[in-house]
């Protein structure tokens, strides 16, 4: 997993990946994906504080800000299909 670590504060946080680009833009949609990598990710106190922020905000860019503080956000063809869900067989 690659991460970055920004200074929030006094406090260091480690971002995940998160595969955003190309979900569903719906918000709640992007924070369930956003909280769930966190989660996975052990910042199960990051995740919460996310949404509760997010369900703060005033507007959509202001809500995608505040995920981009809390997660690396990108691509799904970035991450080598590891977050997307089980398609089933595929017939060829």
């Amino acid at each position: 997993m690659d991460t970055k670590t920004t200074t929030t504060g006094e406090r260091q946080r480690k971002k995940p990946n998160c595969p955003l680009i190309g979900q569903d833009g719906s918000i709640f949609n992007l924070m369930g994906i956003a909280s769930r990598t966190l989660r996975d990710n052990g910042l199960d106190d990051a995740a919460k504080e996310m949404c509760d922020r997010i369900w703060k905000s005033d507007d959509y860019c202001t809500a995608l800000g505040i995920i981009g503080e809390y997660v690396n956000i990108t691509s799904v063809d970035e991450q080598g299909h590891e977050n997307e869900p089980d398609e089933g067989m595929k017939m060829y």
